[in-house]
């Protein structure tokens, strides 16, 4: 281990650029995009109180596509209903592949949770709409009260109770994937037309040739896998399946993972020979080299979820949630077994669902299985969960028309509008508990997933800070790299506002695209066999354009080292099997890029500007002090 040192901070903090992952983009996505969907729904019921007419006439306008004597003709609504919302379906499917390989759920243990959770959330509701409906006709309707409008309830949980911890989101988002995947199912088996066995063989038939194409022949020509999938979703609206269904399979199907060094380094190298020699060719080599080294999932996700969240949803709140509201309907309504039983199936079903469905697979498994977060996360998760806006309504224009379809549009606005509200008070509540029973019920004591491959050792990595602090932050780093120079003062002002934090840096230097850092790290190596890791790296990062042997030498005497052996300790490459080890480290871990961040052994996502960072470390200390 080298001694730590005390060196001077290096100026002020810098805001760096953000490494995000798919799943915060998906969050802050959803987040903006709840405005632009409430303004939709409000435009929507404007409009409709406005001039009804007008709003149901340009829904009803036909649109017919054809190619020869074959063609697809309805309404517009119906076009937005079960072609545009196929995209949706996609991004959802895509979002749910993603969690399955690298979020939450690639640790299959903590898949039953979520599927218990989700799976409760649905069944209670559709209980308590069924109770209620018992012995009516609107009975068939019970599909309308069970699912989560996934971009809705993560917008308005971020309004709403932004103190909740990130991972309260990403618990519900994941319980909402498993909420979004069998209302799909439900969709396709409940809710379908009379089904047209001849054309629901040949959607069959198309997606199965799609995917021996797609992973037998390695067809990776996106253009051509579009074409498979209308294909496959015109032969399943030909079938009276409901098409949107074909989006959802393929999101599921579309793989995602990290990018790895190999391809980073080989996206470098064939940019490396476009910029010696820009001809067109090389230039489509480079392109598709960058684009390799991004999986599939990620780049469909950056793609389609941008237009899905703003665009696409808003279009269908515009197309489906304009009701005329008046005195006698309100009325009519507030005592209508359709709105009272998915007003109570939301409100009180879903939280009702999801906790207890936590709850009991905590208990039957005493205690090896539990949430990653609190209980009050938990509720307040399970109440927001009550935003049944987007499949809620598209099934309700399934099971219902007429009067009864305008009731259920009724109950499906109202129970979202109580849902946000009771999510604010639980939020509130939660922030006057004192703080030590505040972190408890917001941060759980399950285990963290460790990210970490290899464990920091005090006897062998490079520690600033208290041996004992509660809270490690482990950098990967690259002494060429202007982003580790860039963090390198937040690193500092981390480390001098918690007193009980210990910092770690290892090695990652990236050969492709900085030629001396490799050098740089001998070089800080060299020092540290001398006791002078520190000074060594401070200065490396402080003189990041000037990382040759001569300057190098130049900063061993600046610090004092003796210049024979460290010129000798160069020579000899005595640091790089270290260096190795970091690098191997940082493979196993997933790292391939710089500066990477895990804060207790948890990859840190997003932002390195002191704020982000001193979050990070504030919810470590804490889940810490629970776990103790």
């Amino acid at each position: 281990m080298s001694a730590p040192r005390q060196a001077p901070f290096l100026g002020e903090t810098t805001w760096a650029r953000r490494f995000e992952t798919p799943l915060r983009e998906f969050l802050r996505t959803e987040t903006g995009s709840a405005a632009v969907l409430l303004a939709a729904t409000l435009a929507a019921l404007v409009w409709a109180n406005v001039d009804l007419p007008s709003y149901e006439g340009l829904w009803r306008t036909s649109l017919s596509v054809r190619l020869g004597d074959a063609g697809i003709s309805q309404d517009l609504r119906h076009w937005v209903n079960n072609g545009l919302m196929t995209l949706f379906f996609l991004v959802v499917g895509l979002e749910a592949r993603r969690e399955f390989d690298m979020g939450e759920l690639r640790d299959r243990r903590r898949l039953v949770l979520p599927v218990a959770a989700g799976v409760g959330g649905m069944l209670v509701p559709i209980a308590i709409y069924l109770a209620l409906n018992a012995g009516e006709p609107s009975a068939h309707g019970w599909g309308a009260a069970m699912s989560t409008d996934t971009a809705f309830a993560m917008g308005v949980l971020a309004l709403v109770a932004s103190r909740f911890p990130a991972r309260a989101r990403t618990y519900i988002l994941t319980v909402t994937v498993v909420d979004d995947l069998v209302a799909l199912c439900v969709i396709a088996i409940f809710y379908s037309e009379r089904v047209r066995v001849p054309a629901l063989l040949a959607a069959i038939a198309i997606f199965v040739a799609m995917l021996l194409l797609k992973y037998r022949a390695r067809v990776r020509n996106g253009l051509m896998v579009a074409g498979f999938g209308v294909a496959a979703w015109a032969a399943l609206q030909a079938s009276g399946v409901e098409p949107v269904v074909i989006g959802l399979a393929m999101g599921l199907l579309t793989y995602a993972s990290p990018a790895t060094r190999g391809d980073l380094e080989r996206a470098s190298d064939l940019f490396r020979l476009f910029r010696e020699q820009p001809t067109a060719e090389l230039a489509r080599s480079a392109s598709a080299g960058v684009a390799k080294a991004v999986s599939p999932n990620h780049r469909l996700q950056q793609l389609y979820h941008p237009w899905t969240s703003y665009v696409i949803v808003p279009l269908f709140a515009l197309a489906n949630a304009g009701i005329a509201i008046d005195g006698g309907f309100v009325a009519r309504a507030l005592t209508s077994p359709v709105t009272l039983g998915i007003m109570a199936a939301y409100i009180a079903g879903k939280p009702a669902g999801i906790v207890g469905a936590t709850w009991l697979v905590t208990r039957l498994s005493r205690g090896r299985v539990r949430p990653p977060v609190g209980w009050a996360a938990i509720a307040g998760g399970g109440t927001i969960a009550g935003i049944g806006f987007t499949v809620s309504l598209l099934i309700a224009t399934l099971a219902f028309d007429g009067e009864r379809l305008e009731e259920a549009k009724f109950g499906i606005l109202a129970a979202a509008l109580c849902a946000s509200v009771i999510t604010w008070v639980i939020s509130r509540v939660t922030a006057g508990l004192p703080a030590a029973l505040r972190a408890r019920v917001l941060y759980g004591t399950a285990e963290s997933i460790v990210d970490l491959a290899f464990p920091v050792d005090p006897d062998r990595d490079h520690l600033r800070g208290p041996l004992e602090a509660p809270v490690t932050v482990v950098e990967y780093g690259d002494f060429e790299c202007p982003y580790c120079g860039l963090a390198e003062p937040v690193v500092r002002e981390l480390l001098a506002g918690h007193g009980d934090v210990r910092y770690v840096w290892r090695h990652l230097p990236l050969h492709d695209v900085h030629p001396s850092a490799q050098l740089a790290a001998e070089a800080s190596e060299a020092a540290a066999l001398q006791g002078a890791f520190w000074e060594m790296h401070d200065a490396l990062l402080e003189h990041q354009g000037r990382l040759l042997l001569p300057h190098l030498v130049g900063y061993a005497e600046s610090i004092g080292l003796d210049l024979d052996r460290f010129r000798r300790d160069l020579k000899e490459h005595s640091g790089a099997a270290r260096i190795a080890e970091d690098v191997d480290s940082a493979d196993l871990s997933g790292v391939s890029g710089t500066p990477t961040f895990f804060v207790n052994g948890r990859r840190h996502h997003g932002a390195y500007d002191i704020a982000t960072l001193s979050a990070s470390v504030r919810a470590a200390r804490a889940r810490a002090a629970l776990v103790s």
